[in-house]
């Protein structure tokens, strides 16, 4: 399928941020969201927005930090990413805008989002406070509450993709995630891969003694599931 991709700023605050649309031929089944991961918006994301197009969807890979901010080290990911997972608010905000920026681009209503390591977080999060997509698709993400969401039922389906041995979610805070969601009333599933760390889906994830490794079995198998997962939102 042909795939077209364009460039978009857009602002908020003050604040101006990139993100990537990739077209697919025809009109598209739905608009797929797609948050970035740590280092904020780079290849990564953008070929996956280019795969979700492949797949008949408009994809819009989202931007949370701002033009131009990304990091290379761990010390600077981690300087991008804390202001924000330590401010669940603002993250979703962020979040809302670049939902808002999707649809308007690629014309499509419809909607889902999918994201990688933080961008986990951030699409549960959209779950969470109920924006307007018909589900979300976590992959190794970050599965803590965020702390303004206490009592609320969540709409959208959730499908979480996740490596038992990653550091960064560990067994009790998958235990912690599903009671959150049985008691949210949640559509959730949680698909579990063995003997995998954290960032299986990222061929450059190669530290394993940080808990980062990629698996090329659980990357295959991961998406299968969300290809499904999205098939049975948008039949």
């Amino acid at each position: 399928m042909s795939v077209t991709t364009k460039t978009i700023d857009y602002e908020q605050g003050g604040q101006t941020y990139e993100g990537v649309l990739a077209m697919p031929a025809g009109t598209p089944k739905a608009v797929i969201v797609v948050a970035h991961a740590w280092g904020g918006l780079s290849d990564f994301e953008r070929e996956k927005a280019e795969l979700l197009a492949a797949w008949g969807y408009a994809g819009f890979a989202m931007d949370v930090y701002g033009k131009g901010k990304r990091g290379e080290t761990n010390e600077e990911c981690q300087a991008l990413m804390e202001p924000l997972a330590s401010n669940r608010k603002a993250l979703q905000n962020r979040l809302e805008l670049g939902l808002e920026v999707a649809k308007s681009e690629s014309g499509v209503s419809a909607a889902a989002a999918i994201g990688f390591c933080f961008g986990g977080l951030s699409v549960l999060d959209m779950a969470r406070i109920n924006m307007d997509v018909e589900g979300v698709a976590a992959f190794h993400g970050l599965l803590g509450a965020p702390g303004n969401t206490d009592g609320a039922k969540i709409k959208a389906k959730l499908l979480v993709l996740h490596g038992w041995d990653d550091p960064m979610a560990t067994p009790d805070d998958v235990m912690a995630f599903a009671k959150e969601m049985s008691a949210a009333n949640a559509d959730w599933q949680l698909h579990a891969y063995g003997a995998t760390m954290h960032a299986f889906t990222n061929p450059g994830a190669q530290l394993p003694n940080f808990g980062m490794q990629y698996s090329a079995e659980a990357d295959r198998r991961s998406f299968a599931t969300c290809k499904d997962f999205l098939g049975e939102l948008f039949k």
